[in-house]
């Protein structure tokens, strides 16, 4: 994975230069507020539970991992983990920790912390279970299957033995789902250890005054030395024209999201106040067709729907050109992508075509789930339903948009409540792994799902487990390679855009780096007074 690595490093640079930020600035100072606009509020605090970006954001600062991802990269190093052994089988991984972290409550982070961190999600029985559980993202990164156990060997050496190898297995131990928390809180706090989050990180919780703002001050006692910034502001304002008002007063350093025409707008207003980092979507937003109802378990319906969704013209208006048509579940910037597969034209009559054949010549009527935030992967859902909306009705498919606030829109997806919704995923870590294994494999169309198609393929599933029990890149590259042409057969999604990554900041914010995998992390950055 290392070159993929160095890759994704060298077109974060890339970008960064373009937009006039170096990333060599000047020293570094300590203190100030941070203040972030963002298009939504977590959901909760507790990364073990969630799959939201707006939570993650959050967490990723509270909390520490066994391993992290360099900065604008996705290569692994170590977090609280200083030092790793794979055995010559790989289904025995053995970590050594560092010894002077403490959480925030004063307990120390230890063997037996990783042990509990873990067992709390992968044992039923755990006093800790119960609390937060199910865990969705160990299962959707098959976790719960792949772990036989987690042992502490000493004080701070940890053992995770494995049912099988499983190449991404390092990667994914840096996901934030994953991360380390005080046993003492969690078992104090119980259901309500989401809203009282207490982890080894360097900033804590000050004030989480909900759908309004999150408050992180400064861990002044933190293991990796105390963070630039005294605080971070994460403040939640869901109106793309509101986010842009209060960037445009001086209000925000930071803009999440930012509709494509704001960008403009930005420079042309605040001018040299204002500066941009841009990476290439290490993403994909995507319509995801529902499988357990009809009609969408008819395959000539799926790629009608294909057929009818003019892509190109969603890029350019909503993107605004910050983006590129998809045609693949995952971003032609990850390594084993099939760019030989010939995407769905945009042609209305093949759509009427595919339609009658399954029985459907006067169409039929459905909803179309469009998400209330802006993400990543789409800036406005809204606008992109209203767009598929009307271009399903060319062909006699009558949609009804559909929105809910955030936290349950992802619940009531996940439950398979839509028949048509919009989503979108950004990678993890660097293995197409990561997007095809957790968005179509059938493992995880088990409810609560990752896989809100609910498309199950043993053929698929076939590949992609072959592929997560080698090491070998170019045997996984082939596996992936034909795993795209299952999928994109089967039409269980519609690829609609990779979005280029643009996030707005004023001048006075340093050494902000975009991470491929959409982390927003402060902990480095600082303000120049």
């Amino acid at each position: 994975m290392q070159p993929i690595s160095r890759i994704c490093g060298l077109l974060l640079l890339a970008a960064l230069s373009m937009s006039g930020i170096s990333a060599f600035a000047a020293e570094p100072q300590k203190g100030g507020t941070l203040i972030f606009g963002r298009g939504g509020d977590s959901v909760g605090l507790d990364p073990a539970n969630r799959t939201d970006g707006e939570s993650f954001n959050v967490t990723d600062h509270i909390y520490d991992s066994l391993v992290t991802f360099k900065q604008g990269t996705t290569e692994v190093i170590p977090n609280l983990a200083t030092k790793w052994d794979i055995s010559a089988d790989g289904k025995t991984y053995t970590f050594q920790l560092v010894k002077n972290a403490k959480f925030h409550d004063g307990t120390p982070v230890n063997a037996e912390a990783v042990v509990f961190s873990f067992k709390r999600q992968l044992d039923d029985k755990h006093p800790a279970y119960k609390f937060s559980g199910p865990y969705s993202y160990l299962a959707a990164m098959g976790l719960d299957k792949l772990i036989k156990d987690v042992v502490k060997v000493d004080e701070f050496t940890v053992r995770f033995d494995l049912n099988k190898p499983n190449a991404p297995l390092i990667s994914t131990l840096g996901m934030q789902a994953f991360a380390i928390v005080s046993p003492t809180a969690v078992l104090k706090y119980k259901l309500d250890f989401a809203q009282n989050p207490v982890g080894s990180g360097p900033y804590k919780l000050k004030v989480w005054e909900k759908k309004q703002k999150i408050v992180l001050e400064a861990n002044p006692d933190y293991w990796g030395g105390t963070p630039y910034l005294k605080t971070i502001i994460f403040r939640a304002i869901p109106d793309n024209n509101t986010r842009l008002q209060e960037m445009m007063a001086g209000k925000l350093h930071v803009m999440d999201n930012p509709d494509s025409n704001h960008i403009k707008a930005l420079e042309d207003k605040l001018k040299a106040k204002v500066k941009f980092a841009k990476a290439p979507g290490f993403n994909v937003g995507y319509l995801a067709l529902n499988q357990d109802k009809k009609p969408f378990d008819n395959v000539k319906v799926r790629r009608a729907i294909a057929h009818a969704i003019n892509k190109q013209a969603i890029v350019d208006t909503v993107y605004n050109g910050y983006g590129m048509v998809a045609k693949n579940p995952m971003p032609p910037s990850i390594w084993g992508y099939n760019n030989d597969i010939k995407d769905y034209e945009y042609s209305p009559e093949k759509a009427k075509a595919l339609l009658k054949e399954a029985g459907l010549e006067n169409g039929f009527e459905t909803d179309l789930w469009a998400m209330p935030v802006p993400r990543p992967y789409m800036p406005d859902g809204r606008k992109v339903a209203e767009a598929i909306q009307g271009d399903l009705a060319k062909v006699g498919i009558k949609a009804k948009i559909v929105s809910y606030d955030w936290g349950t829109y992802l619940k009531q997806t996940s439950e398979g409540q839509h028949s048509m919704a919009l989503l979108g995923w950004t990678g993890d870590i660097g293995d197409p792994d990561n997007f095809l294994y957790v968005l179509l494999d059938k493992d995880n169309a088990v409810k609560p799902a990752q896989n809100i198609s609910f498309y199950k393929s043993d053929k698929l599933h076939e590949l992609l487990t072959k592929a997560q029990v080698t090491s070998d890149v170019p045997t996984r590259t082939k596996l992936y390679m034909e795993a795209q042409k299952i999928i994109h057969e089967d039409a269980p999604m519609v690829p609609i855009a990779h979005s280029e990554v643009v996030l707005p900041m004023s001048a006075d914010v340093q050494n902000l780096i975009l991470d491929p995998t959409g982390r927003r992390r402060f902990a480095e950055v600082w303000l120049q007074k």
